[in-house]
């Protein structure tokens, strides 16, 4: 063995054990931080390096940092030390080590920490590629993405300690930037909620603002919900809307989701009745960012999975586009059942197509490419053969394809009347769709009521205000034959043709007789009924024959008290002297009798004391006065 060879191998023998025994009992600490090695700004934080029993005192060094960051004495029971920041800035951000020394000297360090200061930059954005409903099993996309030219993004997934992903930026043709991270496969064994942030190269420890939460569903093979809206899918800026989603499975909880946003909205399931669960989604007022399509999902509480998803729900807002757009009916609006009609919606402004909805119908609009003809774009919506069904109000809308959940102001509306079969009465609209033709029939019962009504007052004033002069001219007659006081001369009558009592020789056309009737002497053909009024045969009639003598008539005056009970009954023989005028008409100068009809009802026999007789006459009988008007 040469001398060299030797010598090397005693000075490797003499240092063996002794390197050995300096690395045994000083083992590598373990560092980390609390409540994480991720902190936004201004917020504390503790940094724990933990070593050995034998440790004397704990050092905490900064990388980049040429002086020791901080040294302290082990707690007990002397295993690790706490290093704390009472508030994060970004001078406290970078990678962190830390050793212990003990009798037998300093120990190895501990693996690097990075902490990390959050908050310094504005958030990116986070969203999932296709969408954030993800079948169990499946695979996705998340892109985070800023307008400014950062470097690295970086995806973090709540509840896991595992390290952030990092992923160099990439610029869009827009300008932008973004890194797409593949994420799966996705199961619903535990729950998918990310953020990122972004970062400078040469700032890699300080980082934006966190993203928004996104929250990945894995769906299942569960029944579907079903979605609907309680207002109908066309809606005009301002209203409110109210989406829901229920199902008959029972599920705990309802998420709704609407295409092409990062987020969804979820709401505790509520079961009006056994069996069905449900959920409402109030939305509002709504604006033009509110139109696109919509699913809800429904998921139980005690499982992370969620339900298959429902139909798609398109939700459309008008008064978005200013063009104009017209809707009539060829050959009209009002079609016999089984006859075919075609409703054309049409415009000058350019649209990609039209929509045609019908008021209070449940089903969607029907959608049309439009066609250009005539200077104009069109589309025509055949209807045959027309039923009753089809009867109702209709409207039309255009959209573009550039967004075809908002539509232009609606068309003017269009009545579609559906008449009976040819031959047969038109009939009224049954049901919801038929209620405008029911409301223009009840408009014509209605005029058709109202003028009727007006044609019998206007016959019943008529009739009374006839009555009403007939009994005024009567009454007026009457008062000029009857209120004289006894034994006074008579005065010029006020109707035209009686005669004078001054002047018997006068030319005249009646006279005003009085005629005494007897009321015992049956010879002289006086039939009275002696009954008193009240036994009256109200069709019985009485005759008083009246004997004309020469031209120079005496007259007798009737009494007062005749003159004020035929004044009681003057409304009933307006007939009676209507008839007695008839008959004296008739009859002839020659003449020697003249008959007057007289109604039991109206001649009330009443015996009257006769005038005072003069010496040595007998007294005269009692006697029944009568006016009778001779023509």
């Amino acid at each position: 063995m040469t001398p060299a060879l030797t010598a090397l191998l005693c000075l490797g023998l003499s240092l063996g054990p002794r390197t050995r025994m300096q690395a045994g009992p000083f083992p590598k600490p373990t560092l980390w931080a609390e409540p994480g090695s991720v902190i936004s700004w201004g917020s504390p934080v503790t940094i724990w390096c933990q070593g050995s029993l034998e440790a004397q005192e704990y050092q905490l060094d900064k990388e980049g940092s040429p002086e020791p960051w901080d040294r302290n004495n082990p707690l007990e029971p002397k295993n690790k030390a706490r290093f704390s920041i009472p508030s994060m800035t970004q001078h406290h951000a970078g990678r962190y080590r830390c050793h212990y020394y003990s009798s037998a000297g300093w120990s190895e360090p501990s693996d690097p920490l990075e902490l990390v200061m959050t908050g310094f930059y504005n958030k990116p954005t986070l969203s999932a590629l296709p969408s954030p409903v993800v079948a169990s099993g499946g695979n996705m996309t998340l892109r985070c993405g800023s307008q400014k030219g950062y470097h690295h993004f970086v995806l973090m997934k709540e509840g896991e300690h595992q390290l952030p992903r990092t992923l160099d930026s990439q610029q869009l043709h827009s300008g932008g930037f973004q890194a797409l991270f593949p994420v799966g496969p996705v199961t619903p064994s535990h729950r998918w909620r990310f953020t990122c942030y972004y970062y400078y190269t040469n700032t890699p420890w300080v980082w934006s603002h966190p993203s928004d939460p996104l929250e990945i569903l894995p769906s299942g093979v569960s029944r579907k919900p079903s979605l609907l809206t309680l207002q109908g899918p066309v809606l005009a800026p301002g209203q409110s809307l109210t989406l829901q989603c229920g199902s008959d499975v029972g599920y705990d909880r309802f998420v709704l989701y609407k295409e092409g946003e990062r987020d969804f909205l979820q709401r505790p399931g509520q079961q009006p009745q056994a069996g069905l669960s449900q959920a409402n989604f109030t939305l509002g007022p709504v604006s033009r960012s509110y139109g696109g399509q919509y699913r809800c999902y429904g998921a139980h509480n005690l499982s992370s999975e969620w339900s298959a998803p429902s139909d798609p729900l398109d939700i459309l807002i008008t008064g978005q586009i200013y063009d104009t757009v017209s809707l009539s009916a060829q050959p009209g609006p009002t079609v016999a059942s089984g006859e075919n009609v075609t409703l054309l919606c049409q415009s000058r402004g350019y649209f990609d197509t039209f929509l045609l909805t019908k008021e209070g119908a449940a089903h969607p609009p029907l959608r049309l490419r439009s066609m250009y003809g005539a200077h104009k774009y069109q589309a025509e919506f055949p209807m045959s053969p027309v039923t009753s069904a089809h009867a109702g109000t209709y409207r039309c809308y255009g959209s573009r394809s550039s967004n075809p959940h908002l539509l232009s102001f609606p068309s003017e509306p269009l009545e579609l009347m559906v008449s009976g079969h040819s031959g047969g009465s038109s009939l009224p609209p049954t049901g919801p769709p038929s209620t405008p033709g029911l409301g223009r029939y009840l408009e014509v019962l209605i005029g058709v009521s109202v003028a009727f009504v007006l044609l019998l007052f206007l016959l019943l004033f008529l009739l009374l205000r006839r009555q009403r002069h007939s009994k005024h001219r009567t009454s007026d007659q009457r008062k000029t034959d009857f209120q004289r006081p006894a034994g006074a001369a008579e005065t010029e009558p006020k109707d035209r043709g009686l005669l004078r009592r001054s002047s018997p020789a006068a030319d005249v056309q009646e006279e005003n007789l009085y005629a005494a009737v007897k009321d015992t002497q049956s010879e002289d053909r006086v039939e009275l009924d002696s009954q008193s009024p009240h036994d009256e045969d109200p069709q019985a009639v009485t005759y008083a024959p009246v004997k004309h003598s020469s031209p120079r008539r005496e007259m007798a005056s009737p009494p007062s008290s005749l003159s004020g009970e035929f004044l009681d009954t003057k409304d009933r023989q307006v007939e009676e002297d209507r008839q007695m005028d008839t008959e004296a008409a008739a009859s002839e100068a020659s003449q020697d009798v003249t008959y007057a009809q007289l109604h039991s009802l109206t001649l009330r026999r009443k015996a009257t004391e006769p005038p005072p007789s003069q010496e040595g006459e007998p007294p005269a009988e009692p006697s029944i006065y009568a006016t009778l008007a001779i023509h």
